[in-house]
């Protein structure tokens, strides 16, 4: 590889001493590759069309034959052939005899390259740009990955990403579909009359969400921060203050592992509705979602890891007693206490972890076991346990639940909304019970938020809350199997440094 990088320099030095300047201030593409092909469809096999145009792109491909040569470039709408041709080179630059030498000899797989042509389509059928002048735009000093075999590294593939873009139309597509996803989702909100507020990163509080932050520290106010978990506690705090339709689209980071369907840097939405409960937030899910996939795949029906999945509204919509009870036989109401509900549990087979210290806790553990895989289809499970649901406000007929409602797609919760909690007495209490947990050792349990508990006071009108995990979503969309598949830079263990003198004994 050293002795390619050097050759490369050399190549750019022979450059710089020829007035090629390897690294060029910029180029006007008169077209882009996508567009010429479908302008110029029509062109017949063998003929030329005198018209100029100017293209850029990157050298995929290159083959020398004599005096003629033929490379394909890339921009990023696709690839189109160059045709070159030495007479032609020549007649363009009468005073420069070795054009041809010159571009076949110093340009590399990788470079990037400008060139002004006519058009032509050759005798087998591929529209070329027939080049009478060529720029060098940028020399790559590394080579691409062989084309043929690509990638195969996988873990590769995360690190280099930009290696990853260059070679697989795939890995483009699936970011271009995350990025109309994103966007598709703010201009259904926008249109709806929803108000994207941005709200802080660095937080004294870490709340909003069950989950370990991360640590950091602001040297001026000599102040510890950490990084949000969540938007909600700010996003409530602007519902209070007069929004009654805000959300806001952006990056969380939780301290947590690492999995095909976790990174610790992620993106979520979080919308807040003034004068809505969970019932109003199911039917925004089903919507939202519905539109943003017939944006994204042209359909509300998709397949995802070969499976047939309906985003067709409306959606199943169940409890989570009763998706319990149909698949364990087990009735999480009928147990008096925790050892009952446990006991019960082991033996229909299920494990009764003593971390999960109350009977809803274990009929979320119950749930987790025996359930969620099972969602393959929309599916919103609703009314969840108190002890499992801090910020959700108390269900108005079946005690000891709350309204609230996961969404799981594919056996994976995409979606996690509440009628919020407003009274400020009850989430007092609520959080010091969180609080209670961490002391005990729980580093995902929640803290009191006095400032978030203060605005609670000044009065928080009903509201229904949401959040929808991006990433995820993208992954339904785009047919990924991981999560680091849709994150275009996801976080990696940094790699093992090779240990130097390896042969030294020691």
């Amino acid at each position: 590889m050293s002795d390619l990088r050097e050759t490369r320099l050399e190549k750019a030095r022979t450059l710089e001493a020829l007035g090629r300047a390897p690294y060029a201030l910029g180029f006007a593409p008169s077209h882009r590759t996508a567009e010429l092909q479908q302008a110029h469809a029509d062109l017949p096999n063998g003929e030329e069309r005198a018209v100029v145009v100017a293209v850029a792109g990157r050298v995929m491909t290159r083959r020398v034959m004599g005096k003629l040569a033929f490379f394909t470039i890339a921009d990023e709408s696709g690839p189109i052939q160059l045709f070159i041709e030495k007479a032609s080179l020549l007649a363009a630059h009468p005073d420069e005899p070795d054009a041809f030498g010159q571009i076949t000899s110093l340009v590399d797989g990788g470079d990037w390259i400008g060139v002004h042509g006519s058009l032509r389509r050759t005798d087998r059928g591929e529209l070329s740009v027939k080049v009478t002048d060529w720029v060098m735009l940028s020399k790559a000093l590394q080579p691409l990955p062989d084309k043929w075999h690509g990638l195969a590294d996988v873990e590769k593939r995360y690190r280099q990403r930009y290696l990853d873009l260059i070679v697989s139309p795939h890995t483009r597509e699936t970011f271009r579909r995350r990025a109309r996803l994103v966007s598709a989702m703010r201009r259904w909100l926008d249109e709806r009359g929803f108000l994207e507020i941005e709200t802080p990163v660095l937080q004294t509080e870490a709340g909003g969400a069950d989950a370990r932050p991360f640590a950091t520290h602001h040297n001026t106010l000599d102040l510890p921060l950490t990084l949000r978990i969540a938007t909600e506690l700010h996003l409530k705090r602007l519902v209070v203050g007069g929004f009654e339709r805000v959300y806001e689209l952006g990056r969380i980071f939780r301290n947590e592992g690492i999995s095909t369907r976790h990174n610790p840097e992620f993106t979520s939405v979080e919308i807040y509705q003034a004068f809505a409960d969970y019932h109003t937030m199911m039917d925004l899910t089903e919507q939202l979602l519905a539109a943003a996939c017939l944006e994204v795949c042209g359909d509300t029906r998709l397949t995802y890891q070969g499976t047939a999945i309906d985003l067709t509204p409306p959606w199943r919509r169940v409890s989570m007693h009763e998706l319990v009870e149909q698949a364990t036989g087990l009735d999480f109401n009928a147990f008096s206490d925790r050892d009952q509900a446990a006991a019960a549990m082991e033996a229909a087979g299920l494990a009764a972890p003593e971390a999960a210290d109350s009977v809803g806790r274990l009929l979320v553990e119950a749930f987790e076991q025996a359930v969620e895989t099972s969602l393959v289809q929309p599916t919103f499970v609703m009314d969840y346990p108190v002890e499992n649901s801090p910020l959700a406000r108390a269900h108005r007929s079946k005690p000891g639940l709350v309204e609230r409602f996961e969404l799981f797609i594919v056996g994976r919760e995409t979606a996690n909304a509440f009628s919020e909690l407003i009274d400020p007495l009850d989430q007092r209490a609520r959080l010091e019970l969180q609080q209670l947990r961490r002391q005990a050792g729980d580093p995902e349990a929640q803290t009191v938020d006095e400032d978030f508990l203060h605005a609670l006071e000044v009065g928080m009108p009903p509201t229904g809350g949401l959040g929808i995990g991006i990433d995820r979503l993208a992954m339904l969309l785009t047919d990924s199997a991981s999560i680091r598949d849709v994150i275009a830079f996801p976080l990696l263990r940094p790699e093992p440094r090779e240990r130097a003198g390896t042969d030294a004994v020691g």
